[in-house]
């Protein structure tokens, strides 16, 4: 019987034959702690009486979550964070690098067919470049560090078939809160999902990570996508590792398939407090903002950055609105300025911050007053996520966020296009 990615990647990993619902101890190729978890994971080590990080060149810690520091106890906390890396080591990104997801496949330590953990539930964006990469607790990363392994339970996939071509106006976020609002948001619970289909192929590998990132936002603990020429392309740009591409077998054993014409889809909005309460951006259409963000690990890319400066080039930010822009990286940041786009967004109105998570999840920047609409590239809105829970949080593309901002309310960006 065929594999699909992920059982062969696990299979790859643990020399295992392999199957969904099998228990494996794999090597683990990348791990990554960032700052809203790494302490606890040093804790887990020290109980663990770990001595030395295995092969510490393999593993990185990121100051991304609350950079820089807004109080003291986080200083602390920051400062733990790179005395330990120092003693063993490890990689450390401090402030101002960007946030984790951004960093780990920029900085071509991710690939094909490799396997990666990261103390962040956002680690399955890097299924985009076709690795087996998930979200794990604060002590299973300290025991991955100790040892280099973990334990897995082969998830069952569930393989979307995007069929035909995104519309102008309508891009990856959208097709991908179209998709979570179908299934649900448990509705792929401790699953593999598979991307695939002529509308994946088309995008870039920008916009895939964007689908990639919010699988855990239906359940699913990976988002994988075959490694086609455009991902090679894109990792021996960014890596001298030699990675091995693992395509899904013809015969391969799925939990379900299911698959949509996505030709005539229009820009899709997830209304509070959920995130697969998304509806099609005319339903919610008026409803006024007023904050406006751009950035995160789902949509802080230069191409995201760059789809919002062509709708803002020559207008302004409403009034009413506050504009925060957060690059997801000191080179995505540096790109934005040699380009023109970071002038573009700042001359319209926008407030730009450390390269990092940025307002998404609450630590500092852009909290929101009691009752405010905020409308975000984000990858949550549940009720509290950025640090108000009487605020409302929606989410949409770079170009329905760019578009609002213009107007002062929701609006579809195909008016500006």
């Amino acid at each position: 019987m065929g594999k699909t990615i992920a059982e062969k990647i696990l299979s790859n990993k643990s020399g295992q034959n392999a199957y969904a619902n099998d228990i494996v101890v794999a090597d683990v190729d990348f791990r990554m702690g960032q700052d809203g978890t790494s302490p606890l994971a040093i804790r887990a080590f020290e109980a663990m009486n770990g001595e030395r990080v295995y092969h510490p060149e393999s593993a990185a810690f990121v100051i991304d979550h609350s950079a820089p520091s807004p109080l003291e106890g986080v200083s602390a906390l920051h400062a733990l964070m790179r005395q330990f890396s120092k003693e063993n080591n490890m990689i450390l990104y401090d402030i101002g690098e960007g946030v984790c997801h951004q960093l780990l496949p920029e900085k071509g330590h991710v690939g094909p067919g490799s396997l990666v953990i990261g103390a962040d539930s956002h680690t399955c964006t890097y299924g985009a470049l076709n690795a087996f990469a998930t979200g794990v607790g604060s002590t299973d990363l300290a025991a991955a560090l100790i040892s280099g392994k973990m334990w897995f339970k082969v998830p069952e996939t569930i393989k979307f078939v995007c069929h035909g071509t995104l519309p102008a106006g309508v891009y990856s976020k959208d097709l991908i809160l179209f998709l979570i609002s179908q299934v649900t948001a448990d509705g792929a619970t401790y699953m593999a999902a598979e991307y695939t289909g002529e509308a994946i192929q088309a995008l870039s590998v920008e916009a895939r990570f964007t689908i990639s990132n919010m699988a855990i936002e239906m359940g699913a603990k990976v988002g994988l996508m075959e490694a086609d020429d455009k991902v090679m392309e894109w990792v021996c740009a960014h890596s001298n590792n030699k990675f091995e591409p693992v395509n899904s077998d013809p015969d391969a054993e799925y939990a379900a398939i299911k698959e949509y014409d996505v030709s005539q889809l229009d820009p899709y909005v997830a209304k509070p407090h959920r995130v697969d309460n998304g509806v099609p951006v005319g339903e919610v259409a008026g409803t006024p903002i007023q904050q406006a963000v751009l950035g995160t690990c789902t949509n802080g890319r230069l191409e995201d950055l760059t789809i919002a400066a062509r709708i803002l080039k020559g207008r302004k930010i409403h009034p009413d609105v506050r504009f925060i822009v957060a690059p997801a990286s000191r080179q995505v940041y540096l790109k934005a300025m040699e380009t023109g786009v970071l002038k573009t967004l700042v001359e319209a109105g926008a407030a730009v911050v450390t390269p990092g998570c940025g307002p998404c999840v609450g630590t500092h920047n852009g909290v929101p007053s009691d009752g405010e609409n905020v409308i975000s590239t984000a990858n949550r809105n549940f009720k509290g996520r950025m640090a108000n829970n009487k605020a409302f949080i929606y989410l949409a593309s770079p170009a329905t966020v760019a578009a609002s901002a213009v107007k002062g309310e929701i609006t579809d960006p195909r008016e500006f296009i």
